[in-house]
């Protein structure tokens, strides 16, 4: 596994398949980005964090920022994840994990006590020129976004 990205460090690029086309940050230079990573579409868990994601994209456009998710799941469940939920962010498919482990957000956690590799829920925001800003690894799904946004000094 690559180690957790820290502030300055260049944000590994990727082009990734998404459930309407293909995502790639390099497309995204200009922009502030933030990337999220997530283990499984349609959990609770993460249809919490996406959706609170969805809900604040408005705020968070308005502040510069363009949001992506990204999962191992294939574009048809994403497909079926936006749908079901309403969801209006970014979803991208990184199903041989390679963004993920470059990102430092694929490897050892623990789960209900027992240490296992696995996507690490995490979030990076990368600046205009791809620079890591910061990351947050191991975060939790449930107020991670209003977390993130109180960090980067974006109002409700």
């Amino acid at each position: 596994m690559t180690g957790r990205l820290a502030p300055g460090d260049t944000a590994p690029d990727f082009s990734l398949p998404t459930d309407t086309g293909t995502v790639t940050l390099q497309d995204l230079r200009g922009k502030k980005v933030i990337v999220y990573f997530y283990p499984s579409a349609m959990t609770p868990g993460c249809t919490k964090q996406a959706c609170d994601f969805s809900e604040s994209l408005n705020t968070l456009e308005s502040a510069g920022y363009t949001v992506v998710g990204i999962s191992p799941d294939k574009p048809e469940k994403l497909a079926k994840f936006r749908e079901r939920d309403a969801l209006t962010i970014t979803l991208a498919s990184d199903a041989d994990k390679s963004v993920m482990t470059a990102y430092g957000a694929y490897g050892e956690k623990k789960l209900y006590g027992k240490v296992v590799q696995g996507v690490i829920r995490s979030t990076i925001v990368v600046d205009e020129d791809g620079k890591v800003v910061f990351g947050h690894y191991n975060v939790r799904a449930t107020g991670h976004v209003a977390k993130l946004r109180r960090d980067l000094g974006i109002d409700a």
